[in-house]
């Protein structure tokens, strides 16, 4: 019980920390990687909970989704990396420190044999086996009790996907773009011109 009671407390409060960090630190490029580990931890408190699936998606969507996040706050802000780079051995120390931390987490988590089966039952009481999976019971209830607010959170999601391409977009004179509907009603006569040429000459 012990056990299960560190590795709770260790995964909840570095989430926590790092979530307060997301909101408090100045630099954007920080504040993802904080959010980073607030979601890897998360998804550590998920396999506590014996909700392996949704820890499995919380690292897949949206890490990787942070990680597009990033290219897209790199891509907005105009961020000098030059000055970013002078301050690389100051912060250092403090970025290998989290690194440790998420290495001993997954290690705690995938590598120690306390997480097995067998020994899980101790600290955890074992859940009631249904014919029905995880996996199958989150989607019944999602597309259920939960279809419309599901729907509405996709909804929200495409507005806000469509606004920051919006947002993103720059008009730039310089660069040649494609008038399809010019050129459907281009006739052939102002688009080819004939010439003879005679022979042995140019044009």
């Amino acid at each position: 019980m012990y056990l299960y009671s560190i590795t709770f407390y260790l995964f909840s409060l570095i989430a926590v920390l790092s979530a307060l960090m997301v909101v408090s630190a100045r630099n954007p490029v920080h504040s993802v990687l904080f959010l980073i580990l607030s979601f890897v931890n998360a998804s550590g408190l998920f396999v506590l909970l014996g909700a392996e699936f949704l820890a499995m998606i919380l690292v897949v969507v949206y890490v990787g989704a942070v990680a597009v996040l990033f290219l897209f706050v790199v891509m907005m802000l105009d961020i000098n990396f030059v000055k970013l780079r002078e301050g690389f051995l100051q912060y250092l120390p403090f970025g290998a420190l989290l690194g440790i931390v998420l290495i001993v987490e997954l290690g705690i988590l995938f590598l120690t044999k306390s997480f097995s089966e067998n020994s899980l039952s101790k600290f955890i009481p074992s859940p009631e086996i249904n014919e029905i999976e995880n996996t199958q019971l989150i989607g019944r209830v999602l597309y259920t009790e939960y279809f419309y607010l599901f729907q509405i959170s996709g909804l929200i999601l495409l507005v806000a996907m469509v606004g920051s391409i919006t947002l993103t977009l720059r008009d730039r004179g310089n660069v040649k773009r494609q008038n399809i509907s010019s050129q459907n009603f281009m006739e052939a006569k102002s688009a080819i011109e004939k010439k003879k040429i005679k022979l042995g000459e140019g044009i």
